[in-house]
């Protein structure tokens, strides 16, 4: 008889492995090897990263799928950015620099590890049952093949569950009427979020899109005077997980509970170790 996850385990699971994979938007590695294929603007380098598993798209198809985005930034990129760098050799060069990334933030003992192994194994198990069905990101990533290293798997694997669980959070999104930017702003006033300044500065917008979306939120009554989330907001955020976690319980479900409950950890103690070596600026969580 199958042992039930206990609640929240699946999005537990996820927090432990998404910022792994989101080590590689920070990593000064991502800069060079892309740099390499002539790449120089910062924005270009991440929108080119994270969209390369679509194809030669362009800002329509990344507004869409990215969904908080100010479409002008990605207009400014897309899709002459696939005129310097075609997107199987940003491809490739992505992995290259994940490849140099997670070897300089956990070091070359744990890149080699068994639990390594045994981490690529779960997640990649868990990915088994991700569905393509309405899943752009995910789907785009499952028709990559699964690198042979088990660091590189590791994060392959952690690339398909986080973009998996990425694409329900947008019809969650959807389901509750909070555009780009409110999204952005109501999850920043969780305090988990990202601060506004790298909000604003990777994403596009202004800060008078930013207070406009605060104004908006405060008349439907989920921010209060100071910005802080009122009880009906964090009911939203607590709808909006749950709702997310209720399309993402697949991979999770069919790993089980003693399988998620292992990932977690290994995945808690891989993250731990990126955070302490640097992985990622000390200012960008906050409401601040």
């Amino acid at each position: 008889m199958t042992t039930p996850l206990p609640p929240r385990a699946g999005r537990r699971c996820h927090n432990a492995l998404n910022p792994l994979h989101s080590t590689l938007y920070f990593s000064p590695d991502l800069d060079r090897e892309l740099g390499a294929l002539g790449l120089a603007d910062p924005a270009a380098v991440r929108l080119a990263a994270r969209s390369a598993p679509l194809g030669a798209v362009g800002a329509g198809t990344v507004a869409a799928t990215f969904y908080n985005y100010r479409w002008e930034l990605l207009a400014r990129h897309l899709p002459t950015v696939w005129e310097t760098a075609a997107p199987a050799a940003v491809l490739d060069a992505r992995l290259r620099a994940v490849d140099a990334t997670l070897r300089r933030l956990l070091g070359e003992e744990a890149v080699a590890s068994p639990e390594m192994a045994e981490a690529a194994g779960l997640a990649l198990r868990a990915a088994e049952a991700c569905t393509r069905h309405a899943r752009p990101l995910y789907s785009a990533n499952a028709d990559l093949p699964v690198p042979e290293e088990p660091h590189l798997a590791y994060w392959h694997a952690a690339t398909l569950l986080r973009e998996h669980r990425g694409d329900g959070h947008l019809t969650a999104l959807l389901s509750v009427g909070l555009d780009p930017v409110e999204a952005l702003a109501s999850h920043t006033a969780t305090g988990k979020g990202m601060a506004p300044r790298w909000v604003l500065g990777t994403r596009g917008w202004g800060r008078a899109d930013w207070e406009a979306a605060r104004e908006r939120l405060r008349e439907r009554g989920y921010l209060d005077a100071d910005g802080e989330l009122t009880e009906a907001g964090v009911r939203l955020r607590g709808e909006l997980e749950e709702t997310t976690d209720r399309l993402d319980a697949a991979p999770y479900e069919h790993l089980g509970a003693a399988g998620v409950e292992r990932l977690t950890e290994l995945g808690r103690g891989f993250l731990a170790a990126a955070g302490a070596a640097g992985a990622f600026p000390a200012d960008l969580v906050g409401k601040g």
